[in-house]
């Protein structure tokens, strides 16, 4: 996530910082503040931005760029892919995707999020519903998937839990912030009453789960969350965590358009339900079905 200053912000509004500032107070302008000082999100910004724009009457929006951004997952990318549907895959995990729908940029995104207190609730269905900014949108549901630790074959630490990976200091692989798989993690600490200090954690941060399974295949980690199907893939020990539902985000309208069209109807195909089978740790249940209307 692109983060301004409120000097940064000023020339990208084209306003002086002490307009900013009263922006800030009055609370018409988003933004956070971090250690004292105030940091503005681009996404937001930009999506501030064009939610504002007066147009003539019966003017249409213009289209989204065709890309599903958020989080990575290996059937989708497959799906995607195989469907012909034309539409591209940005990674760049569940948070990012979000802020880079709300602002326009993607026509979906894909989401699998995580309460703090509860790793186990449907947080993707309780975030959507929570914003105001979500009018007309629709939650379409891909699929539910098995999170858990990947860990060397014959997990050779013995780890089953998180407060097994803090007391026998496993060096664990991060997720970026706001990707799925981290607020996972994130909801284990927070439930353990533990933080992230408490870990040996190693750098740099890996961007998809599969780049976890490398780190760990290559011994610079011990442990970290991913899918079964990525253990699967590489060949790792897998130990269990929580069914995540996995869904796409996107407008009404856009659930119409062809590419779009494409996409859902193969998530109904066999050849989807074959794959699953064969990469492990998927539930299609509600592949294609609505989950959620605003």
């Amino acid at each position: 996530m692109q983060l301004f200053t409120t000097a940064e912000a000023a020339r990208y509004l084209r306003l002086k910082e002490r307009k900013i500032y009263e922006m800030v107070a009055e609370g018409t302008v988003p933004c956070t503040k971090v250690t004292g000082r105030w940091l503005f999100p681009k996404a937001e910004l930009d999506h501030w931005l064009a939610s504002s724009v007066t147009r003539p009457a019966g003017m249409t929006l213009p289209d989204r760029a065709p890309i599903i951004a958020g989080s990575h997952d290996p059937l989708l990318e497959w799906a995607m892919r195989e469907s012909g549907c034309g539409l591209a895959m940005l990674a760049v995990g569940s948070e990012a995707g979000l802020a880079r729908f709300v602002a326009g940029e993607a026509i979906a995104a894909a989401m699998h999020l995580h309460a703090l207190e509860d790793p186990g609730a449907d947080a993707n269905v309780t975030v959507v519903a929570g914003r105001n900014d979500m009018q007309d949108a629709v939650l379409i549901g891909f699929c539910r998937r098995e999170q858990g630790f990947l860990l060397a074959p014959g997990n050779p630490l013995k780890i089953a839990t998180i407060e097994d990976a803090i007391a026998k200091g496993a060096r664990m692989a991060l997720r970026p912030a706001g990707a799925g798989a981290q607020l996972l993690l994130l909801s284990l600490l927070h439930r353990a009453k533990a933080t992230l200090d408490r870990l040996a954690a190693v750098s740099p941060v890996c961007p998809t789960g599969p780049d976890i399974a490398q780190a760990i295949r290559a011994g610079r980690a011990d442990v970290g969350i991913a899918t079964r199907s990525v253990a699967n893939a590489a060949g790792l020990d897998f130990v269990p965590i929580v069914w995540e539902p996995f869904d796409l985000l996107m407008r009404q309208h856009d659930y119409f358009r062809p590419a779009m069209q494409a996409l859902i109807r193969f998530f109904r195909s066999d050849e989807l339900i074959a794959r699953a089978q064969e990469m492990g740790g998927f539930d299609l249940s509600d592949s294609g079905k609505v989950r959620y209307v605003v």
